[in-house]
Formats: structure tokens, sequence, C-alpha cells
């Protein structure tokens, strides 16, 4: 494992050392998020933070982020309101001048658990890995609009059994950026 995330650190360091085209940048928007768990509903959020894009190729860049992101579920009984510090890692396909696919792994450091109000963290998990799949829109050279969805690989709960399974995050996320 330890040999693989070597590599893929290496791959993007050279990456970004050759990258023609580096912006930086804010963004947010609103988020539609849910759990694998039976009986749950979506809840409404929002996710900020910043990028930067490393434009490798007229046609390729990469762009690693670092967001605020509030995510959960509704439930019967309650709320789950799950806080996260996401970092994603997207490599964007540009099929057009305005127009990017983009695709990449994410991993999730929870800051607060709350179920009802009522402090859950010491029952869940602090790291979420996932992956996400998306599709981007410039508007002009500074604004551009985002489609994503994120599909969580991790269990939410920690100390299942091995033969159990937990439920997992899951978002679809549109957001506005602005490139300085």
């Amino acid at each position: 494992m330890k040999k693989i995330i070597l590599t893929a650190a290496a791959v993007f360091a050279i990456s970004f050392a050759n990258a023609q085209d580096t912006k930086y940048g804010v963004k947010g928007g609103l988020s539609m998020s849910s759990t694998s768990e039976s009986g749950a509903s979506s809840l409404l959020a929002f996710h900020l933070g910043g990028f930067a894009e490393f434009k490798i190729s007229d046609k390729f860049a990469v762009q690693p982020e670092l967001l605020y992101s509030a995510q959960g579920a509704k439930f019967t009984g309650g709320d789950l309101n799950l806080n996260y510090i996401n970092i994603p890692v997207m490599a964007k396909y540009y099929v057009a001048d305005a127009f990017s696919i983009e695709a990449g792994p994410q991993i999730g450091f929870l800051m607060s658990a709350k179920l009802d109000g009522t402090d859950v963290k010491d029952f869940c998990n602090s790291t979420d890995f996932g992956l996400n799949l998306g599709a981007g829109y410039n508007l002009n050279e500074t604004m551009s609009l985002g489609l994503r969805y994120n599909m969580g690989f991790s269990d939410i709960e920690k100390d299942l059994l091995p033969a159990q399974s937990g439920s997992k995050n899951s978002s679809i996320q549109i957001s506005f950026g602005y490139k300085f």
C-alpha cells in the first residue's frame, strides 16, 4: 500500500512540476447527502473550500481540493449530521474548452457527528474514503459550475464485526467556483 501511495505522490509531483498553467480558487455550494442505511433519506447541506487546478495539457488537469463538507442523513428518529474536512484529488479531462469530466479519490476526516443533537463522534470512524465522479463547466476565465457525485467506501460506524456491513456516505454536490 505504501508503494502505491508513494508512486501516486511521485506522479502528482511530476505532473505539478510540468504544469503549464496553475489556477487557484474557492468553491462552495449545496450538497444533498445520505447514507446507505435503510430508512435514510436525503439531508440538504453545504460544502465550502479551496482548490488548485494544475493544467498538464490542453485537455488534462489535476485538481486537489480542501473542503469543509456538511453531510449526513434524515431518519424518522432524527437527523444524523456529519461534518468532514474532505480532500479530493480530481483528474479532469476537458471534452471541450469549457466543459470537463472528472474523477478521483477522496479522503475525509470527521470533525463532528451528532444524531438529533447528541454527540456520537466516538461511535463513528474518523476517516472516510470515497470516489468522486463529476463534470464542470467554465462560465468564463474566473467562474465555473460543477456537479459531482461522491460514493463513500468506508463504514460510518466503527467496531463492526467482519461479517457486518455498515452504512456508507454518499452525496451529490452542486458547486460554484471562482478562480483567482
